[in-house]
């Protein structure tokens, strides 16, 4: 199949890693990690295996650009550890948190159609460890693999349905219940009580809840009475079970406890 013609890479895009710059058990981890992503479901571990060790492995600081909104969608990523936030940036400045990604999540899914650009800027909001798979790269695997090319599609499905979720809870949620199914998605499954730690700061916690930093002050001084306790970057949480029938209940009734 015909590839098709793409941009140059920008001299800053970080090249394909080669043996010494890499360990070994190093390069170990990032591919069982990776496999783990969305986007890999369809596809035999051994064609992942492939495509990965033609990628790069970044180490990024809190607070790294990734990536610019509007710049060329040059690469697609995978989180190995850490947190990313993706964002809009308004006319007037404003910054608006699209997404939060955190370990075997992918960003930069425009890298596989050619020639687009990035619709959201990509900052790491952690120390974070990203694979980098170049869209040079990417292209000529979607062409030589179907099943490839309908993995990807069903994991960039797969995110449209996280964002249809997150936008239903912002529409029809308090900010105490959104502030609860956030805890709850930390808790990742755990019955009774249970300690979570947050993982990045609470101004950015409030961004991507769609509220205020004082709002969520108060929201969480509300969850109290549902048995959350906030220490510094902890929740302590006395039960899941009650936690999560007060993210659950009807709107309506939320509202007199928000």
């Amino acid at each position: 199949m015909d590839i098709p013609s793409m941009r140059e890479k920008p001299a800053d895009v970080v090249q394909p890693y080669r043996d010494r710059d890499i360990e070994r058990t190093d390069m170990e981890t990032m591919i069982e990690t990776a496999r783990e992503a969305a986007i890999f479901n369809r596809v035999p571990p051994a064609r992942v295996d492939d495509l990965l060790k033609r990628a790069a492995l970044r180490r990024l600081d809190r607070g790294s650009s990734i990536y610019l909104q509007g710049e060329w969608a040059h690469s697609l990523f995978i989180i190995l550890d850490g947190w990313v936030k993706t964002y809009r940036m308004t006319p007037c400045g404003n910054e608006a948190v699209v997404g939060i990604h955190t370990k075997s999540d992918t960003f930069g899914e425009e890298a596989a159609l050619a020639d687009q650009d990035f619709v959201a800027g990509a900052e790491a909001v952690s120390d974070a460890m990203v694979v980098q798979i170049d869209a040079h790269v990417l292209a000529q695997a979607l062409a030589d693999d179907l099943a490839l090319c309908q993995s990807v599609l069903s994991g960039a499905m797969e995110h449209n349905r996280c964002l249809v979720q997150h936008l239903e809870q912002l529409k029809s949620h308090t900010g105490g219940q959104r502030i609860a199914d956030f805890l709850l998605s930390l808790c990742k499954g755990k019955h009774g009580d249970c300690t979570v730690v947050l993982p990045y700061d609470k101004v950015l916690i409030a961004a991507w809840l769609g509220m205020k930093p004082e709002s969520l002050s108060r929201a969480f001084r509300r969850l109290r009475s549902y048995g959350v306790t906030i220490k510094k970057d902890h929740a302590v949480i006395a039960s899941v079970e009650r936690l999560a029938q007060y993210a659950d209940e009807d709107p309506a009734e939320a509202w007199s406890a928000r």
